[in-house]
């Protein structure tokens, strides 16, 4: 079930859907917050402005996905949202949403429950990016994000979009994959990358 399909009838028919082309910003650092957002096709990087000029990918958001969370309480948004395919969101304004959560507690709780699961995939992210070794950090990946056989993940967009999700230079994710795939680690496919031993996430 897509994480909102909870809230009222009544609140989701006066949602709208936005289409995204490929590269088309949904909304900018800085920005006045003025909705949160669930991914119904394509994908969403959340990008963010570092002092020094870099840019950092956060997160990148899948279909059944929220986006902005946090805007439901904080006046702009923290990072800038940026489409990597052709896309579709649900648009959810803020202010009937914290109207909807306090005219019925219920409704809030399991919004709750939503955040919840959220907050355990972050963490799960959290950890990766601090595992020093580019091929631990690979291995991590690749089975955390693995379909029910527990060994496969298939492969969205391009390399340097794997090597921007995963904090690795794209020369570094080269590197390691033809290493890991030397080894026997790993076998890849052209829609994927397949574990040939099914490890713990």
């Amino acid at each position: 079930m897509p994480p909102l399909d909870l809230l009222p009838a009544a609140i989701r028919e006066r949602t709208r859907a936005r289409e995204l082309a490929s590269g088309e910003t949904l909304f900018r650092q800085g920005d006045k917050t003025y909705a949160l957002f669930e991914i119904e096709r394509g994908r969403v990087r959340l990008l963010r402005h570092t002092a020094a000029s870099h840019v950092v990918v956060l997160h990148t958001g899948r279909p059944g996905e929220l986006l902005a969370e946090a805007a439901l309480f904080a006046a702009t948004y923290h990072c800038d949202a940026v489409a990597a395919v052709a896309s579709r969101v649900r648009v959810y304004p803020k202010r009937e949403l914290l109207a909807a959560f306090r005219a019925e507690p219920l409704v809030g709780e399991r919004f709750m429950a939503v955040l919840a699961r959220e907050i355990h995939a972050l963490r799960a992210r959290l950890e990766e990016r601090n595992i020093r070794s580019a091929r631990e950090r690979v291995l991590h990946h690749v089975a955390l994000h693995a379909g029910a056989d527990g060994r496969t993940m298939p492969l969205e967009g391009t390399l340097l979009d794997l090597a921007a999700e995963l904090g690795l230079t794209p020369e570094a994710l080269y590197r390691t994959l033809a290493a890991l795939d030397n080894e026997g680690a790993i076998r890849r496919t052209g829609s994927g990358i397949v574990l040939r031993k099914a490890r713990p996430t």
